[in-house]
């Protein structure tokens, strides 16, 4: 990139903030890519509740019928008495399943990087647990993040359903795994794992026939429109999910189908048709490599719970000492 355009850069970097810069970032680079975190602002976050209830979509039913299922011995493992941290929380939804099966537990801290979306949610669960408290925490959990101090003689359970570990790159879920096992030393973790299975399977859940899925991938441009005055034609990207499978994972993309110039402030970024973001991957694992990256966290691993089909997994993670 030419100097003077860089110099564009650093002095906006302030202005456009992290959402902003990963965009400019991401337009800059080759090949483009951005974090999927950053499809989760409230339309986006309200987009994947839907996409939670798609019949294609079988990760979420798959995981609740799990979580019901065996709720009992997931609080066996959990212990008496435990501060709960829910990384990437969302709707906090799936929490309820667990909570119903811990009478015991103390505090209940979700965190998630959408705010208006979380706090209302929480809000809605303080009414029914009231006696937990409850306190949620807007920020980034792939970054060090101040917590609410715990009880020093409590103990710590992480919860991160729905697979969002197979939203990382492998080094970047080893980190993650790494900083939990420190963070809940003492305590576990309850992780959701999609499992490796049949493509077409796959193909259907990111490719769902109302165009959720779609929507969803591409509210990120129009993200951009609405926080940042982006200038482009969102609608002339489409949305392009397939199966990678020497990679074991869904990648999904926008291509952007006509020739046109994305204007950020100052900034402009001339695209061809047939030029792609690349907007998330979704791993898939079988259960003895998850378990073993689990080790090289630092994890214990225990139980495993999984449905008939082997579509889905429940793993328990103790942390030592």
């Amino acid at each position: 990139m030419k100097t003077a355009t860089l110099a564009k850069l650093a002095s906006r970097e302030r202005d456009l903030g992290d959402f902003g810069n990963a965009l400019v970032e991401a337009f800059s680079s080759r090949p483009r890519t951005i974090s999927p975190k950053f499809f989760y602002d409230a339309k986006g976050s309200a987009l994947f509740d839907q996409i939670c209830g798609l019949p294609e979509y079988y990760p979420t039913r798959t995981e609740i019928g799990l979580l019901r299922r065996h709720a009992s011995e997931i609080a066996e493992c959990v212990g008496e008495h435990a501060d709960i941290i829910e990384f990437g929380a969302g709707s906090v939804l799936k929490i309820r399943l667990l909570l119903d099966a811990l009478p015991t537990a103390r505090r209940f801290l979700p965190i998630d990087i959408s705010g208006e979306h979380l706090l209302a949610a929480s809000a809605e669960l303080k009414k029914d647990y009231p006696s937990i408290a409850i306190h949620p925490v807007v920020g980034d959990f792939t970054r060090p993040i101040a917590l609410p101090s715990l009880p020093v003689d409590g103990r710590r359970v992480g919860f991160f359903p729905g697979s969002s570990i197979g939203n990382f790159t492998p080094d970047e879920a080893q980190r993650f795994l790494r900083q939990a096992a420190v963070l809940l030393r003492g305590g576990g973790m309850l992780i959701g794992v999609d499992l490796v299975k049949d493509p077409a399977v796959l193909h259907a859940a990111y490719n769902d026939a109302a165009g959720i899925t779609a929507a969803f991938n591409r509210n990120l441009l129009e993200r951009a429109q609405r926080e940042l005055d982006a200038e482009l034609d969102a609608e002339a990207f489409a949305h392009y999910a397939f199966y990678n499978p020497l990679l074991q994972r869904i990648e999904m993309h926008l291509i952007n189908m006509r020739p046109q110039v994305l204007r950020i402030g100052d900034l402009r970024f001339p695209l061809q048709e047939g030029d792609s973001l690349h907007t998330e991957n979704s791993h898939k694992f079988s259960v003895e490599g998850f378990r073993a990256l689990a080790v090289a966290a630092g994890f214990r691993p225990g139980r495993v719970w999984c449905d008939p089909d082997h579509l889905f997994s429940l793993h328990w993670l103790d942390a030592p000492h």
